[in-house]
Formats: structure tokens, C-alpha cells, sequence
């Protein structure tokens, strides 16, 4: 099902994201809890603010590195043989955690998954989804993956390999789709726009809008 071990790096990284809120995480819960309480924060307001993150600004950053890879083979190259450096190419910047690119090719699809937690290449991709630190997607992407694809991307040929990536809390990964036929001539501003965010975690394929390709 996978080339790639399904395990975390060590007990103390399960124990990490199973424990209860602490410090400065359970300060901040407090503070929002208070500030909507008191009316001075609208929730609504909040969770624009946060899918403004999650689904905007956050993956535009990842948008760009796969659009200069498409256009640029040089790029391509170092951002598959060292994929933190190259995204630190373009200013985006990790905490510390090495960051692996996986590329699909016709013959091959990979599937990225946090099986413990929600562990996510924040500087490329911004907020993970809810879909993504939730328990169904973490277990089914592991045991079914072609289930998975099926239902948010369609059915993956026989003939096509699925790998399936658990990222760590030191290693995390970002999936290079497959460039979509009809975008040949197109600019990389053109090409970052129709990149998202689940084609990076690898349960889509980037499509053309309006072609259905």
C-alpha cells in the first residue's frame, strides 16, 4: 500500500498531541473564549479569518513553488533533491522541520497523512484542513487509499501505484501534482492559480477550470 513506513518519529511525539492543552495553546483558547464572550471578537469574523489561512494565503505560498517547478527544470530538480532548500528559494521558511516533495507522474499517486496527529507543512499549505486531523481521513488513508481518492478526486486506474507518506513532527511532505494538459504556454501566475491546497496533500489532481481535466 506504501513505500513509506507508517510511524512517528519516537513516543514522545504521540504523547506531545495527545496530552491536554498547556501554556501559551490553552492561554490562547482562553483569551478567544473570553473575547467572544465579551462581544468584542465575532465568531463568524474568526473563522473567515482562520479559512482565510487555511485555504487562501497559506496554500497560495505552495501554489508558487509547484507552478515554478512546472515551468522551470532546473527548480524542479533541486526542489525534489532538497525540498526545504528550494522552498526557502522562494522565501518560505520552516520551523525547523525538513520538508520532502513527492511527484506524481502518470504511473504513480501520492497521498499524504498525519496518522497520529495533524502534522502539516505549514509554510507551503498555511492551516491543515479539519478533514485532515480528523480520525476517518487519518485511519482510511492508510487502509483504503484508493477509497479516499475515489471519493475526493475519482477513481485511480489498477495500473497506477498509490503511495501513501505519513508525515512526522520533523518531516513533512508536499506532493508535486501533474501538471493538467491544456496549461503548455501558460505563465507561472497562471499556472500558481489553479494549484489548491488538496492537490498539494494529494487527494486531487490539479484540474483546468471549465475543461473538467
Amino acid at each position: 500500500m506504501s513505500d513509506h513506513p507508517h510511524h512517528h518519529a519516537g513516543d514522545d511525539h504521540a504523547r506531545e498531541h495527545d496530552r491536554p492543552l498547556s501554556g501559551p495553546a490553552l492561554r490562547v483558547k482562553a483569551l478567544e473564549s473570553l473575547l467572544v464572550e465579551k462581544g468584542l471578537v465575532d465568531p463568524k469574523a474568526l473563522d473567515e479569518l482562520i479559512d482565510t489561512y487555511e485555504t487562501k494565503v497559506g496554500p497560495r505560498n505552495g501554489a508558487r513553488v509547484v507552478a515554478r517547478a512546472w515551468v522551470d527544470p532546473a527548480y524542479k530538480q533541486r526542489l525534489l533533491a532538497d525540498g526545504g532548500a528550494a522552498i526557502a528559494e522562494l522565501g518560505f521558511v520552516g520551523r525547523g522541520e525538513d520538508i520532502v516533495v513527492l511527484e506524481n507522474t502518470p504511473k504513480v499517486r501520492n497521498l499524504v497523512v498525519c496518522t497520529l496527529c495533524s502534522c502539516y507543512p505549514w509554510p507551503v499549505l498555511g492551516l491543515p484542513p479539519v478533514w485532515y486531523k480528523s480520525a476517518p481521513y487519518r485511519s482510511r488513508a492508510v487502509i483504503n487509499p484508493r477509497g479516499v481518492l475515489k471519493e475526493l478526486g475519482g477513481e485511480i486506474p489498477d495500473a497506477v501505484e498509490v503511495r501513501v507518506w505519513d508525515s512526522t513532527a520533523e518531516l513533512r511532505y508536499l506532493v508535486l501534482p501533474e501538471r493538467p494538459a491544456g496549461t503548455e504556454g501558460w505563465s507561472e501566475e497562471q499556472l500558481a492559480a489553479i494549484v489548491t491546497r488538496d492537490a498539494m496533500i494529494g487527494v486531487v489532481p490539479v484540474t483546468v477550470p471549465g475543461s473538467g481535466r
